[in-house]
C-alpha cells in the first residue's frame, strides 16, 4: 500500500511538472517522450490490475479525464506533429473523439462531386465553361442596370441584385466543385467550412427573396398597371430589398450557430463538393435531434413564405393572362411566365427535396446531383431568362458595346 501510495505521489507531481512545461522540441522532446513511456510500462509490470493511458506530446499539450467508476482518472496526453489518433478507451469508446473535439478543431475532407480517386477532366471543362458563362451572364446584368440610365424601372433593379446574388452563389461552391474534379479529397478546415456553409444558406435564402420580390413586382406591372408607380416606389423597392438580405443572413446565422455546435470527429469525409446543412448533420456524433427540430421548423417557415408568395404573384398573372382576348398576347404572357415559372420551380423543388426530409433519409448521391441544380444550373439560367430575352435590356447591351467600339474607331 505504502508503494502503491509513493508512485500515485510521483504521478502526480508528474502531473504537475508537465503542466507547468514549456513545450520542448528536438532531442529534448524525444528523450523525455521515451522517459515517460519508460516509466508507463514499468508502472504496468508493477500494477497490471490498474490501467493507466498516457500519451505525450512535443508541445505539452494534456487533458485529464474521469472514464467512468470501473477506471481510475487518466491522464490523456494528444500527439499534434507525428500522431494522427488518440487511442481508444475500451469502456467508453467514443469518449476519445469528444476529447479530440476539445483539444483541436475537427478537420473535413472534401470527397467533391463523384466518388473514388479518378480526376474528371471532361466534367471540369464542363463547370468550367458553366461557371464563366454564369459570371459573363449576371456580371453584364448588374453593369448594364448600374451604367444604363434605360434600366431605371424596380423590375431591373431586382434583377441586378439577382445577379450579383447568383454570381457570389456559385462562387461558394463551384471552385471547390472545380478542384474536386482534379485533386478528389480536398481538406477544409473547421471554420472554413462552417464559412462556407453561412454564405451559401444566406444567399440562397436571399434569392428565393429576390425572386418572390420580382414575381410581386410582376404581379402589380400586370394586374393593376395604372397604379405600378404608386405601389413600386424607389423606397418601397430598397425595403423588399433590405429585408430580403436580412432575413436571409439571420436565418443563415442561426443554422450556422446551431450545427457548429455539434461534436464532430475530428478528421471525417465530406461526400459532397461543399459543406452542405444536411451534410454536417449526418456527420455530427452528438445528438441531433433538437437541432434538427429548430432547423426544420424555422427553416420551412422562411423557405416556405417566398414560395408562397412566388405562387400567390403568378396565379394572380395567370387570372389576368386568361382574361385577355388578344391570342397573340395571351400567347406571349405565357411564354414568358412559363420560362419563369420554370426557374422558380427548380429553384424551390430541388431546396425543398434536399433539405426538408428527415436525416434518415439522407442520400450523399442523391444530394450532390440536386444540389447541381439549385447551385449551379438555375443561377446560370437566370440572366437569361429573365433579362437577355427582354428588349430594352437586348438595346442596353447594344449601346454598351456600341459606347465600348467608339473609342477605338476614332
Amino acid at each position: 500500500m505504502a508503494e502503491m501510495k509513493r508512485m500515485s505521489t510521483q504521478d502526480q507531481l508528474a502531473r504537475k511538472k508537465y503542466m507547468g512545461a514549456k513545450p520542448k522540441t528536438g532531442q529534448d522532446a524525444d528523450l523525455e517522450l521515451a522517459a515517460v513511456l519508460n516509466q508507463r510500462d514499468q508502472k504496468k509490470e508493477l500494477f497490471p490490475e490498474q490501467e493507466t493511458h498516457s500519451e505525450v506530446t512535443a508541445l505539452g499539450v494534456m487533458v485529464t479525464a474521469q472514464h467512468s467508476s470501473k477506471c481510475p482518472p487518466c491522464l490523456v496526453l494528444k500527439y499534434l506533429p507525428g500522431i494522427e489518433q488518440m487511442q481508444q478507451h475500451p469502456h467508453l469508446p467514443s469518449h476519445s473523439m469528444a476529447l479530440a473535439n476539445l483539444t483541436s478543431a475537427p478537420e473535413f475532407l472534401l470527397l467533391g462531386l463523384m466518388d473514388g480517386t479518378d480526376i474528371h477532366p471532361l466534367l471540369f471543362l464542363l463547370f468550367l465553361g458553366v461557371y464563366l458563362l454564369n459570371a459573363l451572364g449576371n456580371l453584364s446584368m448588374v453593369v448594364l442596370v448600374r451604367s444604363d440610365e434605360a434600366l431605371c424601372s424596380p423590375m431591373y433593379y431586382f434583377l441586378g441584385h439577382l445577379s450579383l446574388v447568383d454570381v457570389c452563389f456559385t462562387t461558394i461552391t463551384v471552385p471547390g466543385l472545380l478542384a474536386g474534379l482534379l485533386r478528389p479529397g480536398r481538406a477544409v478546415s473547421f471554420q472554413e467550412c462552417f464559412a462556407q456553409m453561412y454564405f451559401f444558406v444566406a444567399l440562397g435564402i436571399t434569392e428565393s427573396y429576390l425572386l418572390a420580390a420580382m414575381s410581386y413586382d410582376r404581379a402589380v406591372a400586370v394586374c393593376r398597371p395604372l397604379h405600378y408607380s404608386a405601389v413600386m416606389t424607389p423606397r418601397r423597392c430598397a425595403v423588399l430589398v433590405g429585408a430580403s438580405w436580412a432575413v436571409a443572413h439571420l436565418h443563415s446565422l442561426l443554422h450556422t450557430l446551431l450545427i457548429s455546435a455539434l461534436s464532430y470527429p475530428r478528421s471525417a469525409p465530406v461526400r459532397h463538393f461543399f459543406c452542405d446543412m444536411t451534410v454536417m448533420l449526418s456527420l455530427a456524433i452528438s445528438d441531433t435531434s433538437a437541432v434538427e427540430t429548430a432547423i426544420f421548423s424555422e427553416g420551412l417557415a422562411v423557405v416556405l413564405t417566398p414560395l408562397l408568395l412566388v405562387s400567390l404573384s403568378y396565379a394572380r398573372i395567370l387570372v389576368a393572362v386568361l382574361g385577355v382576348r388578344s391570342a397573340g398576347g395571351r400567347l406571349r404572357a405565357f411564354s414568358t411566365c412559363g420560362a419563369h415559372l420554370v426557374v422558380v420551380s427548380l429553384f424551390f423543388g430541388s431546396v425543398l427535396s434536399v433539405y426538408f426530409r428527415p436525416s434518415s433519409a439522407y442520400s450523399a448521391s442523391y444530394d450532390r446531383l440536386v444540389s447541381v441544380v439549385y447551385a449551379v444550373v438555375t443561377p446560370t439560367l437566370n440572366p437569361f431568362i429573365y433579362s437577355l430575352r427582354n428588349k430594352e435590356v437586348k438595346g442596353a447591351l447594344k449601346r454598351g458595346l456600341k459606347w465600348r467600339a467608339a473609342p477605338q474607331e476614332v
